[in-house]
């Protein structure tokens, strides 16, 4: 059993009238699928965030994960810049290249980021795909040694779990256990590693300055590794005014899962995709995101467990890339703007 602790800059470090959300922890090693499946379908009533622990992927891995991920941070814009996402949305995100909350944001997110996808090579017909499939953009390897291979391992175990957290939610929402596996959902995935770098500027909500802006995130769940640095909030309600922000504290060796807009289109709102940021106190912080969502032309409808005559459909059906696309569209900088910055 993996030791779960709160890191040293936990709440205790807050101030006395600061929220802390209190989650449901999911162990995915017991052997109690019913205890699981119950704390799970609470949580996703309830915040749509919960912690993951004894997921399989070793504390020293996850050490040499981050450590990896501030070895590229740590290098000079000009090679970052090298590094560039593309139009498939893979490579390195400078700061402000993100905007999540334009209505309360002064600038855009004050974090830097390295998105990696499913590896697909530029001669397989997949990469024919207008977005979000083909060949990643690596380091060099006399650069970076050893990324590569680390990105690709975590990659493919962050995968695995995120696949044995949608067997639980499938059995929550009373489906099949492999209801997701299926090759159009999680059997050909559009999964989504990104390393996040947030420096020391301090956040200030008043002033319209964020780590990272309100937002909920675009697909099915999300796995997310921390540092010891406080910086998660979540807000449970986002139609109450003003709007209440509680700390997710970081909890060592756990994932802390959420939901995302798909699966809350898919479960006709049952279950929550819960608006978030990262609010920074001026220290600097690391995080890892994983982000499942189905293949490229899964088309997302009311699941047949969450509609009835009382309860219809709330969202009409959407192709999976249809949806993503607009969204990245809709937070993202234009490539342009990069462009004629090197003109």
């Amino acid at each position: 059993m993996e030791n779960h602790q709160q890191g040293k800059n936990d709440v205790a470090a807050l101030p006395a009238s600061t929220k802390v959300s209190v989650l449901n922890c999911i162990d995915l090693s017991s052997p109690d699928i019913h205890q699981s499946v119950s704390l799970l379908k609470q949580a996703c009533l309830d915040c749509g965030f919960f912690y993951l622990v004894n997921h399989g992927i070793s504390g020293e891995f996850m050490e040499e994960v981050f450590d990896q991920s501030k070895r590229l941070f740590n290098l000079s814009l000009d090679d970052k810049m090298k590094l560039l996402r593309n139009d498939k949305h893979r490579g390195y995100t400078p700061l402000l290249d993100e905007i999540l909350d334009p209505q309360n944001q002064l600038y855009g997110d004050y974090k830097e980021g390295y998105y990696i996808g499913v590896e697909v090579p530029e001669d397989d017909p997949q990469a024919e795909k207008p977005f979000f499939y083909g060949p990643n953009v690596w380091p060099a390897a006399d650069l970076l040694p050893k990324w590569r291979e680390t990105m690709t391992q975590f990659h493919q175990e962050a995968l695995e779990v995120a696949k044995a957290v949608a067997r639980i939610i499938s059995l929550a929402l009373d489906l099949d256990v492999d209801f997701f596996d299926k090759p159009e959902m999680l059997g050909e995935p559009i999964a989504t590693l990104r390393l996040l770098h947030y420096e020391g500027r301090i956040s200030d909500p008043m002033k319209g300055l964020y780590g990272c802006g309100a937002h909920s995130d675009f697909g099915l769940i999300t796995l997310l590794a921390t540092d010891e640095v406080v910086g998660l909030q979540i807000c449970k309600d986002r139609d109450t005014k003003p709007q209440i922000w509680e700390y997710v504290p970081p909890l060592k060796g756990a994932f802390i899962v959420n939901l995302g807009d798909m699966l809350e289109r898919w479960s006709n709102c049952i279950f929550k995709s819960t608006l978030h940021r990262v609010v920074v106190n001026g220290q600097e912080r690391y995080s890892i995101a994983y982000f499942v969502e189905p293949s490229h032309d899964c088309l997302v409808e009311c699941l047949p467990t969450c509609k009835s005559e009382k309860n219809p459909p709330k969202f009409p059906p959407i192709k999976c890339r249809t949806y993503l696309t607009q969204r990245y569209k809709d937070t993202h900088a234009d490539l342009n703007v990069y462009s004629k910055q090197q003109t």
